[in-house]
């Protein structure tokens, strides 16, 4: 009897089950908007990737529209189970069928987002890291996967400086606002050249929101040095343009340019450096058309950047006049290590003389930074680094360095790098004088 009424229970529960509204599919996500981690001038957001249990995992992800290559670190694609295969300098492996952005985790439940999909990548590129490195995709960030143009070019794209936020969008989805520029855009790529003037002379101008700093081909570099010696200029690399610690970095020359016309925007005392001729000729050829370099996050800091690809236009909306001072810093120039240390490649001269104490007892190349003021560096970003380092001009840092094991401290000062153009600052003083 238990048994006979045991089954008729279930049937009347599978009928009323049956009956039940079920509940109408979500549709998918349009577009999104995630909050920015503003890393170095760099555009760091959260990324979700699908693992093959059916779990989610969240990563950082770097927004970087002026390189058509995705790549991630043999970290994530180890989650994802990719095939990753490897010779002496590099791995790669096929990409994951999509990205999603814009959902939030809530203990072990995960709310869909926007996905993102990587269907035309033919493949992921990867570092080659020892395995304590496996996490490390790109020197001195802790993004593990970046977000290339040739993804974005499939959508939407704004990127709010100002209020440090990300929209992605499906095409005609976003109302842009702002002063707008036809921009040339490589078909195969998503790369984008916006046409320029400097010195009433025409040119393209890459933009490229993932780039810390800008840059000018040396042909044109020296040109405007020569012609305009009493522009601040410097060399070695230091803050912003501290992008990688490459070798070469401590022998980059830098420029402030006093004017320049990029689209419709007219950009005033812009730090730039030299794009050496062979890396010059490389990303001219990526481009697609003949170029003179390109601008950085750097410039854009007061703008929101929206990119209509479908309609090849991309749009400034100003939203702040604030002027950060970029080079007020220790002058050093770093590189991230793959065991999450720094190491001091170089130090920039300053009147002449070296801006930090060097030997005997001061600072040489080949040293590892410790920690500043205190607080440890290791394992930190290029953007958290150098946020130590800056400061107000005098004021005084107290370095922990480590040299043959043994850590011993410096103090240096904060020295003001590329100072203003002298038309600036002349404009400045008769300004000060009328009132």
């Amino acid at each position: 009897m238990r048994f006979r009424i045991l089954i008729a229970l279930v049937l009347v529960t599978a009928a009323i089950a049956q009956d039940a509204p079920k509940a109408a599919p979500q549709p998918a996500a349009k577009s999104v908007t995630v909050p920015i981690t503003l890393d170095h001038n760099r555009v760091v957001i959260d990324v979700y990737l699908a693992l093959p249990d059916g779990s989610t995992k969240r990563i950082r992800g770097w927004v970087d529209n002026g390189n058509p290559d995705l790549e991630m670190s043999r970290h994530a694609a180890t989650l994802l189970g990719l095939n990753v295969t490897c010779d002496d300098k590099a791995c790669s492996a096929p990409p994951p069928a999509e990205i999603t952005l814009g959902a939030t985790k809530t203990g072990d439940a995960t709310t869909s987002g926007m996905k993102i999909s990587l269907a035309n990548i033919k493949e992921a590129k990867i570092p080659l890291k020892p395995v304590s490195a496996a996490a490390v995709a790109f020197p001195g960030m802790s993004a593990e996967i970046n977000i290339p143009s040739s993804i974005l070019r499939h959508y939407d794209v704004l990127v709010d400086f100002p209020d440090r936020e990300f929209t992605i969008a499906q095409p005609g989805t976003l109302k842009f606002k702002g002063v707008t520029s036809k921009a040339l855009i490589n078909a195969e790529n998503g790369l984008i050249q916006i046409p320029s003037q400097i010195e009433n002379k025409k040119y393209n101008l890459a933009l490229d929101v993932g780039a810390s700093i800008s840059f000018l081909s040396e042909e044109l570099f020296d040109k405007l040095q020569t012609a305009h010696p009493d522009l601040p200029h410097m060399t070695s690399a230091v803050g912003p343009a501290n992008m990688w610690g490459l070798d070469e970095e401590p022998k980059w020359k830098l420029l402030r340019v006093d004017r320049l016309q990029f689209g419709p925007l007219y950009l005033t005392s812009l730090a730039m450096a030299d794009f050496l001729r062979e890396g010059m000729a490389w990303f001219e050829k990526r481009a697609g058309v003949a170029t003179i370099g390109l601008l950085g996050a750097n410039a854009l800091l007061n703008y929101r950047v929206g990119l209509d690809y479908a309609h090849a236009t991309v749009y400034f909306d100003i939203g702040s006049t604030f002027k950060a001072p970029d080079f007020d810093v220790i002058g050093f120039t770093l590189r991230p290590e793959d065991d999450g240390r720094f190491t001091i490649l170089g130090i920039a001269d300053i009147e002449g003389k070296p801006s930090v104490p060097g030997p005997p007892d001061g600072v040489r190349p080949g040293d590892h930074l410790v920690a500043v003021d205190g607080v440890p560096v290791p394992d930190s970003t290029m953007g958290q680094v150098w946020s130590l380092l800056e400061g107000t001009p005098g004021q005084e840092r107290k370095l922990t360095l480590e040299r043959d094991g043994k850590k011993f401290d410096v103090t240096a000062k904060v020295r003001h790098f590329l100072g203003e153009p002298p038309e600036e600052k002349d404009s400045k003083k008769k300004s000060s004088r009328k009132n």
